[in-house]
């Protein structure tokens, strides 16, 4: 069967014509000379094989066979504005799909705030988030399951990713009232470091930063527990078992219970969070929304207790 090859401009010109059912009516709507228009439908009933109109001088008729290409025509046009309707849609954020990847101190401490403000610009854009580890999430971003990632420490930009630093998450001591931590002051590591604590597991970035730290600083770090959960951190802590020391960020996922935060120093640790998106790849319109409200915004001010003196408060308060 032979292809017939129309394009949206000989297509709409037909259409037209059969509505007015004058040349030069039609001709003066599209903004053609009216020998231009007599060249689009004649190439239609070329390339159709078909006469689709009747036509003397004064009058312009549909053929039966024009009248059923008529048919066909109308229901092109319409699904082809209904897409490129959508399409626009889709440009302008209005629907769509974003996925985001995320340490569980991120997705939990960093960007509630960040989604529900996007949502509300945003309300038909479906938002996917998932929290996981830092390799979880690199690979989620590489592998195109996620358009963008929120992760601890500097990641190179290679071919693969590209990173841009957004903010030093700093560690606090976290006890419960009662234990050590009791005195308001600042404490030192090697304070801390010499009693029982619980840290997470070294699959994590938090331990990543305390390890390598320690190893720097000639410091012997014997944690009484190790943990893969924050929540479980947290109820360790909150039963008096043990202290902590963990980045800002982390405080909302620890409990409800009331624990002692309390500044660290000698020395002052900084996770750094990170945004990456796979390199050389333009980001979907709502990834790029969600991207530029990012970087708009005082991300610090959204970080609990990012600027802790001395506090007896309960993480989610």
């Amino acid at each position: 069967m032979k292809r017939i090859n129309l394009d949206m401009d000989e297509i709409r010109s037909f259409c037209l014509l059969a509505e007015t059912g004058s040349f030069r009516k039609a001709a003066q709507r599209l903004g053609i000379s009216g020998s231009t228009l007599s060249r689009q439908i004649s190439r239609i009933e070329e390339r159709t094989q078909a006469r689709l109109f009747d036509r003397d001088t004064r009058n312009v008729a549909l053929t039966d066979q024009g009248k059923m290409f008529l048919r066909l025509a109308e229901r092109i046009l319409n699904t082809t504005d209904s897409a490129l309707a959508e399409f626009d849609t889709y440009l302008n954020t209005r629907r769509g799909k974003l996925t985001i990847a995320g340490l569980p101190s991120v997705t939990a401490g960093l960007l509630p705030p960040l989604i529900a403000e996007f949502m509300d610009a945003h309300p038909n854009v479906d938002v996917q988030l998932n929290d996981m580890l830092s390799e979880g999430v690199l690979r989620e971003v590489e592998m195109g399951r996620a358009d963008i990632g929120f992760t601890a420490d500097v990641v190179e930009d290679s071919d693969n990713l590209s990173f841009q630093r957004l903010l030093s998450d700093k560690f606090i001591a976290v006890g419960a009232p009662g234990s050590f931590l009791q005195e308001e002051r600042t404490y030192k590591w090697e304070e801390i470091l010499s009693q029982p604590m619980v840290a997470m597991s070294r699959e994590t970035s938090v331990r990543a930063v305390i390890d390598a730290a320690c190893t720097q600083n000639s410091f012997l770090f014997r944690p009484r527990f190790e943990v893969a959960h924050l929540a479980t951190a947290g109820a360790l802590v909150s039963q008096g078992l043990c202290i902590t020391a963990l980045p800002s960020l982390t405080l909302p996922v620890l409990g409800r219970s009331p624990l002692i935060f309390r500044p660290l120093e000698s020395p002052v640790l900084l996770r750094q969070i990170g945004l990456i998106w796979r390199s050389g790849r333009t980001l979907p319109p709502a990834a790029q929304a969600f991207l530029n409200l990012v970087r708009s915004r005082n991300l610090k001010s959204l970080i609990p207790h990012s600027n802790i003196e001395n506090s007896l408060v309960s993480p989610t308060s």
